[in-house]
């Protein structure tokens, strides 16, 4: 079946990518898992590719798009190569999306960019060590100074994938205290400047997977954040970043899909060159169903996401249809990769194939972002169950 979600832009854009990581991705990668995350100057280098600029207006520097086909090629790439591009998915999938609805035009004008080169990273903190999915059971706070001129934030967050490079952060934090009829009540967001006296950066987490990502644990003690740095309305957070999951679980998605199909074309590879019982691999009528039944998986999965890519674009992604798409896509890929990781035999297991890595990676789908069991409650909510 022929694809139709992308255009000659998105395949010129795919191409320009697919270069850059074979020329500066790829010779250095084994060197970022080494050391547990990629450069900051790398991310220089994707802000010069115009990589973070896609989606940002052209007055402040980027190319002014409204789609999200080019993330979803950036995905399908990386994921073709074996590789991850560090902490800066968040940048752009996660913090841009709350910059441009919430920001103000001073704000857009300080902040975008910035972000648009590269010269200032953002990530998003949201979990604490005491809270996952319930979010409304976070602790940090940010009190208002009695002058009115800044928040005093204070607390601890966890998981913060692009928390060590970081140069923002938007820091979910209560500003009043919850009400007995909302518990969701008081949440605000500040984009803080991680320069700032009493922020601090705590471990850098060792991780199964995502090793080129830096995923932190950040500290905030008598952090003095601006009013002007207050994104979008005081205690209206919870309904802001409920808002934006759907684009968020899109993400995933699709990350999701592009694994399982990088995983067939490496499993694919690998059986026609590996030889046993003097015969390829691929020979084996087992392979070739096993080969055959991931392909069908993947074609499925391919479906999925392209249909929630073109209802992200139209504005008309629903929570319960991302939560679908994100259930079917993970599942899929968690399914299909071990199976590919399977026909790999003991090289399989060795780090040094890209389906080992591709293994570890893929595990985090099913739970970051709303595990798979709350988007079964979310889409059986949708259903009237």
């Amino acid at each position: 079946m022929r694809r139709t979600v992308f255009n000659e832009d998105h395949e010129a854009f795919r191409e320009t990518l697919r270069a850059f990581i074979q020329a500066e991705v790829v010779p250095v990668y084994d060197e970022w898992l080494q050391a547990g995350q990629a450069p900051r100057e790398f991310y220089h280098q994707l802000g010069e590719l115009g990589v973070f600029g896609i989606n940002v207006p052209e007055e402040f520097g980027g190319a002014g798009m409204d789609s999200h086909k080019f993330e979803a090629v950036l995905y399908e790439e990386t994921a073709r190569a074996g590789v991850q591009f560090g902490g800066s998915g968040v940048h752009v999938l996660l913090a841009l999306p709350y910059i441009k609805m919430l920001a103000t035009d001073e704000q857009k004008k300080r902040y975008l960019p910035k972000f648009t080169t590269g010269e200032e990273m953002w990530a998003i903190a949201m979990t604490e060590p005491g809270t996952g999915s319930d979010l409304a059971g976070m602790k940090t706070t940010a009190k208002l100074s009695e002058d009115g001129t800044h928040y005093v934030l204070n607390g601890a967050k966890t998981f913060i994938t692009g928390g060590v490079h970081a140069d923002r952060v938007i820091v979910c934090a209560r500003t009043s205290a919850p009400t007995a009829e909302d518990r969701r009540h008081g949440i605000s967001l500040l984009a803080v400047d991680t320069t700032s006296e009493g922020y601090s950066v705590g471990r850098k987490l060792d991780k199964l997977g995502l090793r080129t990502s830096d995923t932190a644990e950040l500290a905030f003690v008598d952090v003095k954040v601006p009013v002007e740095d207050l994104l979008g309305e005081e205690n209206k957070g919870f309904s802001y970043l409920g808002h934006n999951l759907a684009s968020e679980r899109w993400g995933i998605a699709v990350g999701a899909y592009a694994q399982a199909k990088a995983a067939v074309r490496f499993a694919k590879q690998y059986v026609q060159e590996r030889t046993v019982f003097g015969k390829p691999v691929a020979h084996f009528q087992n392979t070739k169903f096993e080969l055959a039944a991931c392909q069908a998986e993947v074609d499925a999965a391919e479906a999925v996401a392209d249909r929630a890519t073109e209802a992200l674009d139209a504005g008309e992604l629903t929570p319960a249809e991302a939560a679908s798409a994100k259930l079917f896509c993970t599942e899929v890929a968690h399914r299909v990769i071990d199976r590919c990781l399977q026909l790999h035999g003991g090289y399989g297991y060795m780090n040094e194939y890209p389906i080992a890595r591709l293994y570890a990676d893929n595990r985090v789908n099913r739970i970051y972002g709303g595990t798979s069991e709350i988007m079964k409650t979310i889409i059986a909510k949708d259903m009237g169950l």
